[in-house]
């Protein structure tokens, strides 16, 4: 399969991301670990998590994903095979959150303990902290890469004159750099990325891996009304895609999966891993039924007819 580099790293991934926001909240630890089993036993090596993942529900604390990740891991014996992503700055609760020096040297000790590993491949500030100096962060991640712990940075949610201050202080400086941004990017939500943040990845050689690749679950076509909405806790979101231009999208897609005989989540992916600059799509399955359609995606290859149809569909 094919691997694509992150930014000027040695890193390569397979084209897809697996995304554990689902660890610890729709689905369990047993099943978690077949779903990680039908991933990297289909070739596939980059798993997205991050500490605050599921703090987001009841009886939660944060770090379940990286819990189950690392007993995986420890019952796997797959760590060198799989590249792990993993995030800090999200709220973990009181005074605990950002891009301190203090606060990310231990929160990293936190990841590293749960992951079981002695090492993060790509460590990414989750959430920007501006009144931290973006010198400081930059400091304390060389430290970590120095100590072997992090082997590349990556970030996440900032600012695109964040970033930008942040990639030529370490030009300028000689920290270590930015080889990854995970945005918000899907066909739906394109405007933001594709005029704030794409140039800025094209002038410096970042690696893009786009979140919410399936629009909360929307571009999988299984939320197509009002009544659809109650089918997942993730269902609220698709609310804001239900309107013409998302009906359109959807019927785009539709029309380029029969065309393809897959489906339309494979087909919203493999448009993604072919846009400049696209790494990695990160993706979520609860079941290993419903991964098994988004890995088709790899293996899709849209033709120039099909991409500018969806282009056209998705049109901000």
């Amino acid at each position: 399969m094919e691997k694509r580099k992150l930014g000027r790293s040695e890193l390569t991934v397979a084209p897809l991301a697996f995304g554990g926001n689902v660890f610890g909240w729709t689905v369990d630890e047993p099943n978690s670990f077949k779903l990680l089993d039908a991933f990297t036993g289909a070739g596939f090596n980059l798993i997205d998590t991050a500490d605050v993942y599921s703090k987001w529900v009841s009886g939660n604390k944060g770090g379940e994903s990286e819990t189950i990740i690392g007993n995986w891991l420890k019952q796997s014996g797959k760590r060198e095979q799989v590249i792990i992503a993993t995030k800090v700055g999200g709220e973990m609760g009181p005074q605990q959150k950002g891009t301190s020096k203090a606060y990310i040297t231990k929160a990293v000790e936190d990841s590293l303990r749960r992951l079981q590993t002695d090492y993060i491949d790509l460590y990414q500030t989750h959430f920007d902290e501006e009144t931290t100096p973006v010198e400081e962060t930059l400091a304390t991640y060389a430290e970590l890469i120095k100590a072997g712990k992090v082997r590349v940075i990556g970030t996440s949610n900032m600012s695109p004159e964040r970033l930008t201050l942040s990639l030529h202080n370490s030009e300028d400086y000689g920290y270590p750099r930015y080889e990854t941004l995970q945005p918000e990017y899907n066909l739906y939500d394109r405007q933001k990325f594709e005029t704030s943040y794409m140039p800025i990845c094209e002038e410096h050689g970042l690696s893009v891996l786009p979140y919410y690749a399936l629009a909360s679950g929307f571009l999988s076509g299984k939320y197509r009304s009002k009544a659809d909405i109650s089918k997942s806790p993730r269902g609220q979101k698709a609310l804001s895609y239900l309107n013409d231009r998302g009906m359109k999208i959807l019927a785009a897609l539709d029309e380029v999966a029969a065309r393809y005989k897959t489906n339309p989540a494979s087909v919203a992916i493999a448009w993604l891993a072919q846009r400049p600059g696209i790494a990695a799509p990160i993706a979520s399955a609860t079941s290993v039924a419903q991964l098994e359609e988004l890995l088709q995606a790899s293996k899709l290859g849209l033709d120039q007819a099909a991409m500018s149809q969806l282009n056209e569909a998705s049109a901000f």
